[in-house]
């Protein structure tokens, strides 16, 4: 074990954990080794130092696993390290890095994630790192980069990008990212970012790469048929506007039939709800259902009396009960 005030350094290599408060007494501490080591964890406040003195920290080959890299974005949050300038995570076989991870160094300039398993980028990964000027991504296990990646390394700026020597797979999914290659602001060492399959493309520099030679035309004949469905979507706009109008037209010049119509529709309807109206009104008022009981039994009568009527032979004729016969009284003769 070596250290001074400004350097602290370990060639044991043995280190397992890291405690809280770790490095606190050390308030010079500029430069910390923690290299190649086997850290399982590490406590949110270890690289805790009063007065932020730490500007470079290395991480390299020193995470045993996911859960380390876990404790060690909670240190990087906790720790108060607004004074770090270079940052080394290179070899620690990261698969991927959380959100937000280094939104807690302001003044980082040189972050390397070399020699890793990296195979994308997602959004927010860099965010509020507004002073960077090295991203080192070299060695890792991008075959391309999404669109939504590329917006990310963009929002960077003209910083120094290294992405060379990863196993592109230069086929048609990588055609945005050779747009940005060659679009981009940024410093990237297009030397190195190269293909390494199909076989016919292995060697070649994507930077230049033209769309034919990737084989990818889906991307044209979509645009070909977006812009076919756009003509197909105003094309009937304005056939429904036309037959729209006519039918305008129509009901204009047949507007007094129309009204007509519409008043006879209306007549019609008044007329069957004072019919409904009517009827309501008897059947609920008690002192009106003699009335319809009366005609009720009328009817019935009439209709029992036909009925005979049609039965009876012709000589035959049939009083209804309900006549009256006026009794008329004769005088005998008077006798001249």
């Amino acid at each position: 074990m070596w250290k001074d005030e400004y350097n602290y350094g370990s060639c044991l290599h043995r280190i397992t954990e890291i405690a809280s408060h770790s490095f606190s007494a050390l308030i010079n501490l500029r430069f910390l080794d923690l290299s190649s080591n086997q850290l399982a964890l590490i406590h949110p406040e270890a690289l805790s130092i009063p007065g932020s003195p730490l500007q470079e920290l290395n991480l390299s080959h020193s995470l045993y696993n996911f859960t380390a890299l876990t404790d060690l974005t909670t240190a990087l949050r906790w720790g108060g390290l607004q004074g770090l300038l270079c940052l080394d995570l290179s070899g620690n076989h990261l698969a991927l890095l959380p959100p937000g991870m280094f939104s807690h160094l302001p003044n980082l300039q040189q972050l390397s994630l070399a020699n890793n398993s990296l195979v994308a980028i997602y959004t927010g990964t860099f965010s509020g790192m507004n002073r960077l000027e090295v991203l080192d991504l070299t060695h890792n296990a991008f075959r391309t980069f999404r669109g939504d990646t590329l917006p990310e390394l963009e929002k960077l700026g003209n910083i120094r990008i290294l992405l060379g020597y990863n196993p592109y797979a230069c086929s048609c999914e990588i055609h945005n990212y050779v747009a940005w290659l060659n679009e981009s602001k940024a410093q990237v060492d297009v030397d190195a970012v190269r293909c390494a399959s199909p076989r016919g493309l292995i060697g070649t520099r994507l930077r230049g790469l033209g769309v034919k030679t990737i084989g990818c035309v889906v991307p044209v004949q979509t645009e070909v048929t977006d812009l076919t469905l756009q003509t197909s979507y105003v094309f009937l706009g304005l056939v429904l506007g036309f037959v729209g109008m006519v039918f305008l037209f129509v009901l204009y010049l047949n507007r007094n039939g129309m009204k007509r119509w519409i008043t006879e529709m209306r007549d019609a309807c008044r007329d069957v709800l004072e019919g409904y109206h009517y009827r309501y009104e008897i059947d609920s008022d008690p002192r009106l259902g003699h009335i319809s009981a009366h005609n009720g039994v009328n009817r019935a009568q009439g209709h029992l009396a036909l009925a005979l009527l049609q039965q009876q032979p012709n000589d035959t004729c049939v009083v209804p009960r309900d006549t009256q016969v006026k009794q008329v009284t004769t005088s005998p003769p008077i006798n001249s």
